[in-house]
């Protein structure tokens, strides 16, 4: 099995954009439905394709670096994000700097947030991924991420090839 860096990987070609993913994240950390508390965000992109996004685990992360009170930091093996919500002060430097949009301010706390994988709740397992009715959201090692794209790479080759012969 592999170890090291994970991450919430989404099918968007599964992914309804219902909404459940926000939802239940938000109901996992604070135990209220309120998906502007999500760690996991649903973007739709025009017309027809919705996808959620997390945390990319990134290996020299911008957020960590811009954050002038040390707040954040990574748990190893995983990768994912820890934020210190005692030493967060809400300056949203991590926010501007996140290429992917991963990290918001709480609502109420006024403290950054981001997904975790569920860790530091009662869950054993990323609710998101429980609870994704269309089974579009999975955890996946980075190695997994790069073994998937060569498959499709070699299909998407095979059926070049196949045209020209």
């Amino acid at each position: 099995m592999p170890v090291g860096r994970k991450i919430l990987l989404v099918d968007p070609d599964l992914c309804t954009g219902c909404e459940m993913c926000e939802s239940i994240c938000s109901f996992a950390h604070d135990g209220k439905f309120n998906p502007m508390n999500a760690r996991i965000t649903r973007v739709r992109i025009e017309p027809i394709t919705n996808v959620a996004i997390g945390c990319q685990t990134c290996q020299d992360a911008a957020c960590i670096a811009a954050c002038p009170q040390k707040a954040l930091s990574k748990k190893e093996p995983e990768s994912y994000l820890i934020v210190n919500s005692d030493k967060c002060d809400g300056c949203g430097f991590c926010i501007r700097v996140c290429p992917f949009g991963a990290i918001t301010l709480h609502t109420e706390t006024h403290k950054a947030i981001s997904c975790d994988l569920c860790t530091g709740t009662e869950y054993s397992q990323p609710q998101c991924v429980e609870m994704c009715p269309k089974e579009a959201i999975r955890v996946a090692f980075l190695e997994e991420v790069a073994e998937d794209k060569r498959i499709i790479a070699v299909k998407k080759l095979m059926t070049e090839l196949g045209k020209v012969l």
